[in-house]
């Protein structure tokens, strides 16, 4: 096993040392040397003392050791090293760098029911915070909720967050709280009822007054509809057993979250959670307590309301980050985009500060790193006007277009209907801000877009496995997911969200996983290797949010076929995640991490001694490199991939030696790799008959001595041998 392992060494080794980490890549290159060196079997350990010497070789030049260095000058054993010699004509010029009741009602496309693997990821995901959260199903509605005693939760009382420690005194059930409980007191929730206390949950709450004012303004049930239970109006009605069940979206589908009705209660019997002004009703505060669960208790380290609004509401997160002096951020085109999207009901809005001092803070009313609910928008006379809610129902705003301020004309109140007066009586956390004050001291826009503006939709859900492909995404992409994405004619967008799936609370304390989309368009949608060469038509932005967004607008005169890659910034662990993605027009979309399903991998070394370093095809030693017979037993498409040390150019030749079907005339000779590239190059080849390949790695110059990997993958079944 030892050389088993001392293959898998040196592969991080390689990864490492390409992504320039010296420090892991010395450590794995001298495990390397040492898991060789520990083979029992003498033969297979001389077999592998080339490799040992190319590892110690790069190791020690790594620690800075020059070639002929003596052992007193380096404290080592002297060693030489070869470097490689720049390229000349034939080599290439630059080295690769490293909804109403309310599930949306769409068409789904290019999907027939769960596939197993994606069973095992729902199910998988489903364990959050050590509870269990199973997916929602309609007959969920039907579920028992009247019991001869009052009801009280399995996974025991939430663990309370330090300020409401300070001024707990006892849990009190709703039924303790008032004598004529309900959970909405009328139609349609009242977002300026909405008060935050001590839970750290701004984000959340600012969710949960933009969902309450678009439901009330369009009569859309986006947020009462995730309550149960419900009456035959179909609306949610208070539990006198005090148990509730709340659909929230989380880790890729609708899952159900059962809360009773204990609620936290201080010194002066006022609740310690969020709740209603209205003092009959508790909605807000079952909301918030069904969240703090999934989230594992009040103490909440806090989100954003990208998350927080999806989780209510299922509805399309979008991030839009404000750079007042960055040239590619216009501030015209996205206040005149959240205003039409605001008012024609397609989207919820917040917006967040960032890091204010406290001078600032004092000077201007606001909070840092706050979240504040997008209340209203308009423009009057070329003036952009936001009006805010904060989500503590106090503190305003100072500045302009505060009520305070001189910039409040008669006109302008009548068309606003605001009267400044009238609103210096009473701080309820409401304001009117300029939109060029509000780039000033804002740092992003969360936006949540309502999935039905959408006919068409695909939804899959992925794991990718921590050990495939390289850390980072360096030199190659091929081991990342990836999809092809076809798009017929058609005007518009489509909407790609990436999700990755999150099951512990410190996921969200400390979010280490930073992840993004790529979007080609040069390969046709077919398997991507090389990460810039050409660079992606979309270069995401690696974030650490769960959600990222990619908007691919539509060419209207011609149809695209795209390819998808998942990417990360540095994989450390194994990612579970959900990609779905809308369009007003019908598309396709599918896997291409399935069809090569046999994998081979062979290890060979270049040797000058044996006369095996030829160097490319300028060479008339060309001849005299490592060459391997593939057998392909039936008709499939092959990859073949090359990896070795990345300071040599390398390449790669594929020749048909025979075909199965004597009748059959082969389509080519050979195929070789578009030009030489350092330490890592691809062959990716379809339809190829059954029948016995050769493939030639070569360095580009010769007598450049190193190891190299060979990786197979196919959809045929494989066999490989050296050629003697």
């Amino acid at each position: 096993m030892a050389d088993v392992n001392c293959h898998k060494v040196l592969m991080k080794a390689l990864d490492y040392d390409e992504r320039g980490d010296k420090e892991q890549a010395i450590h794995y290159y001298t495990m390397a040397v040492e898991l060789i060196l520990s083979i029992e079997d003498k033969e297979k350990r001389e077999k592998m003392n080339k490799f040992a010497r190319q590892a110690l070789d790069r190791a020690e030049e790594l620690k800075g050791i020059k070639k002929n260095e003596s052992p007193k000058e380096s404290g080592k054993k002297s060693i030489q090293t070869q470097s490689a010699s720049s390229p000349t004509t034939n080599a290439p010029n630059k080295t690769v760098p490293t909804v109403p009741t309310h599930s949306p009602k769409l068409e789904v496309t290019s999907k027939e029911g769960y596939t197993m693997e994606e069973k095992k990821v729902l199910e998988k995901t489903s364990t959050i915070n050590a509870k269990v959260y199973v997916p929602f199903m309609e007959i969920d509605a039907k579920e028992r909720f009247n019991f001869p005693i009052p009801f009280s939760d399995k996974d025991g009382i939430l663990e309370l967050s330090p300020k409401q420690k300070k001024e707990f005194v006892q849990w009190m059930r709703i039924s303790e709280l008032c004598q004529q409980p309900e959970i909405i007191i009328g139609t349609n929730p009242d977002y300026h009822a909405i008060k935050q206390t001590v839970v750290s949950d701004c984000s959340f709450v600012s969710s949960l007054t933009v969902a309450a004012l678009h439901e009330k303004k369009f009569n859309r049930r986006i947020l009462t509809s995730i309550i149960y239970p419900r009456n035959s109006k179909d609306e949610p009605v208070y539990n006198q057993s005090g148990k509730y069940l709340i659909k929230l979206y989380v880790n890729g589908i609708a899952r159900k979250i059962v809360i009773d009705d204990y609620l936290p209660v201080g010194r002066h019997n006022q609740l310690l959670c969020s709740y209603s002004n209205n003092k009959n009703e508790f909605w807000v505060s079952v909301l918030e307590k069904a969240y703090m669960k999934l989230m594992n208790g009040y103490d909440f380290p806090g989100s954003n309301s990208n998350i927080d609004a999806y989780a209510l509401t299922g509805w399309i997160p979008e991030r839009i980050s404000i750079k007042k002096n960055d040239p590619d951020f216009n501030g015209n085109q996205v206040f005149d985009r959240l205003k039409e999207g605001f008012h024609q009901g397609r989207c919820l809005i917040t917006v967040a500060t960032g890091e204010l001092s406290d001078a600032e803070c004092d000077r201007t009313g606001l909070v840092s790193t706050h979240a504040f609910a997008v209340i209203n928008m308009a423009e009057v006379d070329g003036v952009k006007l936001l009006m805010l809610k904060n989500p503590w129902s106090h503190l305003r705003w100072k500045g302009n277009y505060s009520e305070q301020d001189s910039r409040w004309t008669p006109e302008l109140q009548r068309i606003l209907n605001y009267d400044p007066k009238m609103a210096q009586s009473i701080d309820n956390g409401i304001f009117w801000i300029d939109y060029y004050s509000l780039l000033n001291f804002f740092d992003v826009f969360y936006l949540n877009w309502d999935p039905e503006l959408f006919k068409y939709t695909y939804c899959t859900h992925k794991m990718w496995q921590s050990g495939i492909g390289p850390v980072k995404d360096a030199y190659t992409i091929g081991d990342n997911p990836q999809f092809s994405l076809a798009v017929p004619q058609g005007r518009g967008s489509v909407y790609v969200l990436l999700t990755r799936h999150i099951t512990s609370i410190e996921d969200f304390r400390e979010n280490k996983e930073y992840i993004t989309l790529l979007v080609y368009q040069h390969k046709n949608g077919k398997r991507i290797y090389y990460p810039h060469d050409p660079a992606p038509y979309i270069d995401g932005i690696r974030i650490n949010s769960p959600h990222y967004l990619c908007k691919i607008r539509l060419d209207p005169n011609a149809a695209r076929k795209y390819t998808l890659v998942v990417s990360q910034y540095e994989k450390t662990t194994t990612i579970f995640y959900t990609l779905r993605a809308y369009c007003r027009e019908p598309f396709e979309l599918k896997s291409l991490d399935t069809y090569l399903t046999t994998n081979l991998q062979v290890t060979g070394e270049w040797n000058s001694s044996n006369s095996t370093a030829g160097g490319c095809q300028n060479h008339k030693t060309y001849r005299n490199n490592p060459l391997y017979k593939v057998t392909l037993a039936n008709d499939g498409n092959l990859a073949v991939e090359l990896r070795a040390p990345k300071v040599f150019q390398v390449g790669l030749e594929l020749t048909v030696k025979e075909l199965d079907d004597s009748s059959l005339t082969a389509p080519f000779i050979s195929k070789t790799t578009d030009n030489f590239r350092s330490g890592f190059c691809v062959l990716d080849l379809e339809n190829l008959s059954a029948g016995k390949y050769l493939i030639r790695p070569s360095t580009f110059l010769p007598n450049q001595e190193a190891p190299f990997f060979l990786k197979l993958k196919s959809s045929a079944k494989l066999q490989i041998e050296k050629e003697q």
